[in-house]
C-alpha cells in the first residue's frame, strides 16, 4: 500500500528509513571538518575552553560513584558509568574537544593533501588543545581549592588521578590508542544514531574508563589536580603523562580510524587530485 504518497513522497521516506552508508557517514563528517576548520579564533578558544572545564565532571562523576557504592566486585563496572557525564555534556553540547577533532579535521586533509589544510588543521589542533588544557586547569584548580567538596570525595578524586597518571610512559601511550580510536568512533557513529545519541556516548566513554584507557582531556583535570596538591612533579606529569597519552590519542583517532575510515570510502568518493574531481 502506498498510503496516498506519490513516487516522490515514497522514495523519501525510504531514504530517510534506510541504514546510512559509510559514503554519506563519511561526507557528514568531513563537512562538520571543514566548518570547522574555517570558525573564528575566538569562538575555538571559548568552546575548547568550555570542553575542558565540562569534561571535569568524568572525573567528577566516577569518584562520586566509587566514594557511594560499596566495595564489591562489580564497584568498578558500574562507577565507571560516571566518567560518561562530563563526554556527554561536551558531545551533546557541540563543544571543541580535541579527540574529537583527531577524525573531523583529518578526513578533509586527507581528502585534499594539500598544504593549506594542513596549515589549518594544524591551527585548529593548537587553539583547541591549549583551550581544553585550559578548561581543565580552571576546572581542577576549582576541585582542588573551592573548599565545595567533601574531604573524603577529594580523597577518592586523588585516588583516581594518580592511577590515570601513573603509568610508565610506553603504557601511557599504548592504553592511549583504544580512546583515541573509541572517541572517533562516536564521531564516526553520531551521524547514524537518530534518538540513540545518549546511549552511543554513555556506552562507549564507560568503555574508555572501564579498559582503563587513558584520554588526554579528561585525564588533564586528573593531572592538573595532582599538580596543584603538590602530589605529582611537573617533569612527571608532562613526559610520563601528557606527552604520551597525547601521541596516543592521536594515534589512535588520526593514524588508525580516520585513515580506516577513509580507506573503506576512498574509492567513492570524488577528492582533490582526483583528474574527475
Amino acid at each position: 500500500m502506498t498510503g496516498g504518497r506519490d513516487p516522490e513522497q515514497q522514495e523519501d521516506a525510504i531514504r530517510d528509513a534506510g541504514r546510512l552508508s559509510s559514503k554519506m557517514i563519511y561526507e557528514v563528517v568531513r563537512r562538520d571538518g571543514d566548518e570547522e576548520l574555517h570558525r573564528p579564533t575566538p569562538s575555538l578558544i571559548w568552546s575548547g575552553t568550555a570542553a575542558g572545564v565540562l569534561i571535569s565532571f568524568s572525573v567528577l562523576g566516577e569518584a562520586i560513584f566509587r566514594r557511594s557504592l560499596p566495595d564489591t566486585d562489580w564497584r568498578y563496572l558500574v562507577e565507571n558509568l560516571g566518567y560518561s557525564f562530563g563526554f556527554l555534556l561536551v558531545i551533546l553540547g557541540r563543544m571543541q574537544l580535541f579527540t574529537e577533532n583527531t577524525i573531523t579535521t583529518v578526513l578533509p586533509l586527507v581528502a585534499r593533501r594539500d598544504g593549506e589544510t594542513l596549515r589549518l588543521v594544524m591551527r585548529l589542533w593548537g587553539i583547541v588543545l591549549c583551550a581544553n588544557v585550559v578548561g581543565a586547569a580552571v576546572a581542577a584548580a576549582f576541585l582542588a581549592w573551592s573548599g565545595a567538596f567533601e574531604p573524603l570525595l577529594l580523597e577518592t578524586i586523588r585516588g583516581l588521578s594518580e592511577h590515570a597518571t601513573g603509568f610508565p610512559p610506553w603504557t601511557a601511550f599504548l592504553k592511549a590508542i583504544p580512546a583515541g580510536i573509541i572517541v572517533a568512533a562516536i564521531v564516526w557513529m553520531m551521524p547514524a544514531q537518530h534518538g540513540n545519541e545518549v546511549l552511543v556516548i554513555v556506552l562507549f566513554t564507560w568503555l574508555i574508563a572501564a579498559g582503563d584507557f587513558t584520554h588526554i582531556i579528561a585525564g588533564s583535570v586528573e593531572m592538573w589536580f595532582l599538580l596543584f596538591t603538590r602530589d605529582l612533579a611537573v617533569e612527571a606529569a608532562i613526559l610520563d603523562f601528557f606527552v604520551p597519552v597525547l601521541a596516543g590519542n592521536v594515534a589512535g583517532g588520526t593514524a588508525v580510524f580516520a585513515l580506516l575510515a577513509w580507506g573503506q570510502v576512498r574509492a567513492e568518493v570524488p577528492h582533490a587530485g582526483d583528474p574527475d574531481a
